[in-house]
């Protein structure tokens, strides 16, 4: 199935704010939504900023097992390289481990990294360890783990497409993900013109306030009656 876009303004206004910023314009557009499916939680570290402090892409979501050899069916790794490549879109590739014990062995590394960027992903989020952190980061792609592990064991992918949790936030695959060092924001297509839109005046109002607060006429007492 094709991955479904938005006009590509709208991403690059995305990029042009933080995750947190984001995250208060779609409140403004929607109203609060419960935390699991709005952003990630303390577990997601930023380990490399890639190309810049803030990365916008669509999910393309996936588990792996890094430690054993699955009961389950597989399906062939090209298959998730494929949808990648096939997206003709800035991607952002989510790698869940469910393994047992998961978050033991490493999810990914440079080689994983190289084919990443080469194929289009801009970064990568992933719910587990990474390792090969010089060459990720002479990849380009920025990446999001929640640790790190200098090795793995049979190596395999088990499903792609499905939605996955990462660090407490369930990513739908296809959504837009905007990433920087506070963590991941999840924008849904059907709201992302207006969020990008509400960014403006989110940033508008924090900085009135920020003078506000910052001039050297701040009177306490006359702020104490206006509030």
């Amino acid at each position: 199935m094709p991955l479904e876009t938005v006009d590509p303004s709208i991403l690059k206004t995305l990029a042009e704010y933080d995750s947190a910023t984001v995250q208060n314009a779609a409140i403004l557009v929607r109203g609060y939504v419960p935390e699991e499916t709005d952003y990630t939680g303390p577990d997601l570290l930023h380990m490399l900023e890639g190309a810049g402090p803030v990365t916008v892409g669509y999910a393309l979501t996936s588990t792996w097992t890094p430690l054993t050899e699955p009961s389950q069916a597989t399906v062939d790794r090209n298959a998730f390289w494929d949808s990648i490549g096939e997206a003709n879109a800035p991607v952002i590739a989510v790698l869940k481990d469910i393994d047992r014990p998961a978050r033991r062995g490493a999810i990914i590394g440079d080689g994983m990294a190289f084919t990443m960027k080469a194929l289009g992903a801009v970064g990568a989020v992933v719910d587990g360890n990474a390792r090969d952190l010089p060459g990720i980061d002479q990849s380009g792609l920025a990446l999001w783990a929640t640790g790190q592990a200098p090795g793995h064991g049979p190596f395999n992918v088990i499903e792609h497409g499905i939605p996955v949790e990462v660090a407490g936030l369930t990513i739908t695959p296809g959504s837009i993900l905007v990433c920087d060092g506070d963590g991941v924001t999840q924008v849904p297509l059907d709201i992302a013109a207006d969020v990008a839109k509400a960014c403006a005046d989110v940033r508008d109002k924090e900085s009135a306030l920020h003078r506000y607060f910052n001039s050297p006429d701040f009177d306490f007492e006359k702020w104490r009656a206006e509030r």
